[in-house]
């Protein structure tokens, strides 16, 4: 299994590592323009802060590369982009990209989405590979299993214990096994929505509307009824088809139609334009990403109004 070291500056580390419970961040990139291929999801992702202090200080699970502006970053992830408010992570982007000082300029970020993120006490500090060089700007790709990766994952190993890491099952099976393995992530709310919104290419199912802020990651079995962040128990909708969706006003058939219920035009008396897409076809993407069909018959049982 590979591992990349990307830099970080130690407020960024700092806030984040401060506040409990954090399960997932965005390690951003000030540039909207490079995708990140150096590694696969469910490989590891290090932090390791700015020169002179060389030291891994943590990491998380790599999940998803997604460019997105700025705005739509702060929405999905908020404190988790490791910045008190929006107005907080533009002066920190701003910091490395003195153009995008435009107070209403929707700029694009680069975003690597990690879950299981784990902050390492001082003591804990794991100095940088002997061959990571001080001119590296972003970050560098190692193998875990021979030469200077393998040495790092014996330093990252022999912390574990004294870190948040220990109480992840992925790391904690790396550990017991002494060698590095792929796992597939667990996603947070926000890593589900810009997933989400990826998959379905930023586009409505239904519509096909494609204007980003106007757009939701709707889960199709609720999640405060035990519905999971996972890609088939999700869609994208047009935020006003999510909330009717969400109050059980339109459904999503098992093979893939749209369906509106009698009781719009019931009680509001309107909703021709939602009754114009009744028996239309979704855009769904391929397996397993897919709209679970176990999920449809719960909303269609549980929730829609028929």
């Amino acid at each position: 299994m590979r591992s990349y070291i990307g830099i970080t500056d130690i407020d960024w580390f700092s806030y984040l590592s401060s506040k409990p419970g954090v399960d997932e961040v965005n390690f951003w990139r000030p540039g909207g323009n490079s995708v990140f291929r150096a590694i696969n999801p469910g490989e590891l992702f290090l932090f390791k802060l700015h020169s002179p202090s060389n030291f891994i200080v943590g990491g998380g699970i790599f999940t998803h590369f997604s460019i997105l502006p700025v705005s739509v970053a702060w929405e999905s992830f908020g404190e988790k982009n490791g910045a008190i408010s929006l107005a907080d992570m533009r002066t920190r982007v701003d910091k490395y990209r003195p153009e995008a000082r435009r107070p209403n300029y929707d700029y694009n970020i680069g975003c690597i989405l990690l879950s299981n993120p784990f902050f390492f006490q001082r003591p804990q500090w794991v100095p940088a590979p002997r061959d990571f060089s001080m001119n590296i700007v972003q970050g560098k790709t190692y193998d875990l299993s021979i030469g200077a990766g393998k040495e790092l994952w014996q330093a990252l190993s022999s912390n574990l214990p004294a870190s948040p890491a220990i109480q992840l099952s992925s790391l904690e099976e790396r550990k017991r096994t002494g060698s590095p393995i792929t796992v597939f992530p667990r996603l947070g709310q926000g890593s589900f929505r810009v997933l989400i919104t990826d998959l379905y290419k930023r586009r409505c199912a239904v519509t096909g509307e494609k204007t980003l802020p106007a757009l939701d990651a709707a889960h199709i079995k609720p999640f405060n009824e035990d519905g999971p962040h996972q890609t088939s128990n999700g869609i994208l909708l047009r935020s006003d088809i999510h909330k009717l969706f969400d109050r059980g006003y339109v459904t999503i058939t098992p093979d893939y139609h749209f369906e509106v219920s009698k009781r719009i035009r019931e009680e509001f008396e309107n909703g021709h334009e939602y009754y114009a897409l009744h028996g239309s076809t979704i855009q769904v993407p391929s397996d397993p990403h897919k709209p679970n069909l176990e999920y449809l018959r719960y909303h269609r049982e549980h929730k829609y109004l028929g």
